[in-house]
């Protein structure tokens, strides 16, 4: 038996884009193989129900939370799939053979903070096969999993009489990954069908807001009301899903159905767009190009560092609405 850990602390996205790392190790991995996984309390969920797990550790604060039991687990692979500080204190610790993949760290600082585009065409998810590259194991292309546990499965036609809906991911970890309320209200006022608001507890606020701006729409707000993989099942069962640069959006490419994405202060060069290699055509973006201050960061802001917030501000809300109501 040969016993593999991947470390992914977080976050949503980044550990849904990890999805097809762990499918092709149990897939395609030579004999019998177990494979667990290292990630903070907050995002096991996202993983619970994952087939191809043997088991998720998690740590609410710090490794030493678990780092006598990881040794004793002997691990044959150390997969560090978050490469920072602390997965290399703790792989160097473990006996397993230690890989990883390219970050490419100096290359998202020049793109950000000097606008020198050093960048590979190459998206995370097969950058993260680089990590896997010397046990053989390759991308199947199948794209991402989201796995659903069968006690968070919603039945929206059910619970909300809804069949053909759009759902909306109204936030985003950062401001600047936001539409401002105003322009989603401005575009949503143009949509023709129901639409169903997702978020957090964070989002409730700019949910009822937009609410209160479109009485005559059939709106159904979710924000803060049902768990990540509740929402995930509303999601699978929508028409589309109109998003920011957010976990949703990579939850979303698991499923099939059309995503119309809007992008701020980050842009998809950072390699972190919706991974969808068997249809690309399911994928809509939408930025401000040739703005010389895009992208000002590789995760996002409170606010715009310009004080002008021209990358969401000049944002095409016809153009967005068409793609929406374009989908068949």
């Amino acid at each position: 038996m040969t016993r593999i850990l991947i470390i992914r602390f977080s976050s949503i996205g980044d550990i849904v884009l990890t999805t097809p790392v762990i499918r092709c190790l149990k897939n395609q991995f030579s004999g019998d193989v177990e494979i667990d996984y290292l990630t903070k309390q907050t995002y096991q969920p996202i993983l619970k129900a994952n087939p191809y797990l043997k088991e998720i550790i998690t740590i609410d604060k710090s490794i030493s939370e678990v780092e006598s039991y990881l040794m004793n687990k002997a691990y044959d692979f150390v997969i560090d799939l978050h490469k920072n500080v602390r997965s290399k204190r703790i792989a160097k610790k473990l006996s397993g053979i230690y890989s990883t993949f390219p970050k490419l760290n100096k290359e998202k600082w020049l793109f950000t903070n000097f606008k020198i585009d050093r960048l590979p065409e190459i998206h995370i998810v097969d950058r993260y096969f680089e990590a896997v590259k010397a046990l053989k194991v390759t991308n199947d292309e199948r794209g991402i999993d989201y796995f659903i546990p069968q006690e968070d499965e919603v039945n929206v036609e059910k619970a909300y009489g809804l069949n053909t809906y759009l759902t909306v991911a109204i936030g985003a970890q950062f401001a600047t990954k936001q539409l401002p309320t105003s322009k989603l209200v401005a575009i949503l006022n143009k949509i023709d069908v129901p639409i169903v608001l997702l978020g957090g507890k964070e989002d409730a606020i700019k949910a009822k807001e937009i609410q209160a701006q479109l009485t005559h729409k059939s709106i159904f707000d979710l924000c803060g009301k049902i768990n990540l993989n509740q929402s995930a099942s509303v999601l699978k069962q929508s028409k589309m899903l109109l998003t920011h640069d957010t976990g949703l959006m990579h939850i979303a490419s698991a499923f099939d159905i059309d995503i119309v994405s809007v992008w701020g202060n980050t842009v998809p060069k950072l390699g972190m767009y919706a991974y969808l290699p068997k249809d690309p055509t399911r994928l809509k973006v939408h930025e401000v190009k040739d703005l010389k201050c895009r992208p000002c960061s590789k995760i996002g802001y409170r606010k715009c560092p310009k004080k002008h917030f021209n990358c969401m501000l000049l944002q095409d809300e016809q153009a967005i609405a068409n793609d929406l109501n374009a989908i068949d």
